[in-house]
């Protein structure tokens, strides 16, 4: 289609509405409706246009298979709650740490078993560091810091068996169909990885306020002396104490999830006649992330059946868990149809025809500080990564720009605003957990969050005059 200011309607509503609302998910359907109703401008027309973007969207192969991979990922860390996995981890890494400095190491290396989504991360850590709180001695604020810079901020960067990598390569994929370019969006993500310069600064610095800073934090906050010892139990239903305490069953499904991905991927492009690690890069990914989570899914029942679970309450923890990720497939779905209206509409060709008076040193940079401060407001790194992905690439493709480095910067700019909005996810679930006031602890970490987001900014102009 030519290249039309009608286009760029749809995105002038999203992100206006979805910063005053507060959600994302209202933006997006009514962008989605004003572009159906722009190709289509009749009484039901708009509506019906609408209906037949998403419907065209959930048809897709490569779609269904994300929402699979979404809901079965969901769905097996619900198991594993039930079954006792989360809070066996819990207490058996609670009986064995004594100083801070234990304390810090166990949440830095127990990244290696949840790195799967923040929120797993943090019912299996909060509650250690909550137990443990008179021991390691630092404030309640400051071991929130701590846990979230090992959580969104790491994930991001892990390229298999996450709950982000399946969403994460979708708005690549509908953003790069939408300047014709038939790149492997999982080769672009994988490349994309070193780019995401926010989560490693904030890694980097993270881990330099852990350890090399005697304090940046308000005076230490310790647990009441009359506080019952097992009071953590009742900061998350995953560690409550009538749950039974099984660790195996958290690390026996995460080994296997990793192993089957890992093989998989291998199996799929070792089929091409290539050397072992051309195999990953030549596999289907995505077909070998949902196949393994299958076959982990499976033997995941079978474990629990054996061990006496009934089987009617694995089925109903799986289909809770699952539905703990319905309103991401929802969100997913209409990112879905607002890029295949906005590509009807002829973004890329608007964006194309009228972007050549950005320099090109200036685009990185803004297009993460923009990306920041709409996460900030929106509270959603998932959010912003769908509405500012088709923009970002259409750019990169305008300034002939390197996509892995725009596609790292809106990454990198929703990232920032799930560490550091108080509208996120992450920090009202730390918050909760923990007990902190949810201001109170956004405000707190917005200062190293602003500082890590500055180093970005410098990074992308200077890895831009590089380029």
């Amino acid at each position: 289609m030519e290249a039309s200011w009608l286009s760029i309607i749809p995105f002038l509503i999203v992100i206006p509405v979805a910063m005053l609302t507060k959600q994302v998910l209202p933006g997006l359907l009514l962008g989605l409706l004003v572009g159906s109703y722009l190709i289509s401008p009749s009484l039901i027309g708009g509506v019906q246009e609408m209906l037949g973007y998403v419907v065209q969207a959930l048809i897709d192969e490569n779609n269904i298979k994300i929402i699979v991979f979404l809901y079965a990922f969901s769905g097996l860390i619900g198991m594993i709650k039930m079954t006792g996995g989360i809070k066996g981890f819990v207490e058996t890494s609670a009986d064995k740490i004594a100083t801070k400095k234990q304390a810090l190491f166990l949440t830095y290396i127990s990244t290696i078993g949840t790195f799967s989504a923040p929120t797993f991360r943090f019912v299996t850590i909060a509650p250690i560091m909550k137990a443990l709180l008179k021991k390691v001695k630092m404030s309640t604020k400051e071991l929130g810091f701590v846990i979230e810079t090992t959580a969104t901020p790491i994930i991001v960067l892990i390229p298999v068996a996450t709950a982000f990598v399946g969403y994460m390569v979708s708005v690549i994929q509908i953003s790069t169909e939408t300047i014709g370019s038939n790149i492997d969006p999982y080769s672009l993500f994988i490349q994309s990885i070193p780019f995401n310069f926010f989560a490693i600064v904030i890694i980097v610095l993270g881990a330099y306020l852990s350890f090399f800073h005697h304090s940046h934090t308000d005076a230490p906050t310790q647990m009441d002396d009359e506080t019952e010892e097992n009071d953590w139990h009742d900061c998350h239903p995953a560690v409550h104490k009538d749950l039974p305490s099984k660790p195996l069953n958290l690390l026996i499904p995460i080994i296997l999830v990793i192993f089957f991905t890992l093989f998989l991927t291998w199996w799929d492009g070792q089929a091409e006649g290539v050397s072992f690690f051309e195999a990953f890069i030549h596999a289907d990914v995505l077909e070998a992330m949902v196949v393994a989570l299958i076959i982990t899914v499976l033997l995941s029942i079978i474990l629990f059946f054996v061990q006496r679970f009934k089987l009617s309450d694995l089925i109903s923890s799986f289909i809770v868990g699952g539905n703990d990720l319905m309103s991401v497939i929802v969100l997913l779905s209409i990112v879905w149809g607002l890029s295949s209206v906005t590509s009807d509409l002829g973004f890329s060709e608007f964006i194309t025809a009228h972007t050549d008076w950005i320099p090109n040193l200036f685009i990185a940079p803004l297009l993460f500080l923009f990306g920041s401060v709409v996460s900030y407001f929106i509270g959603s790194a998932w959010g912003t990564w769908g509405i500012l992905m088709p923009l970002g690439v259409s750019v990169a493709a305008a300034a002939d720009l390197s996509l892995p480095l725009i596609i790292g910067a809106v990454f990198a700019s929703g990232s920032f605003g799930a560490f550091a909005s108080p509208l996120s996810d992450d920090t009202n679930t730390i918050a909760k957990i923990l007990d902190l006031k949810v201001m109170d602890y956004a405000r707190f970490k917005l200062k190293p969050a602003l500082i890590a987001a500055f180093i970005t900014t410098v990074l992308y102009t200077g890895i831009t005059f590089i380029l």
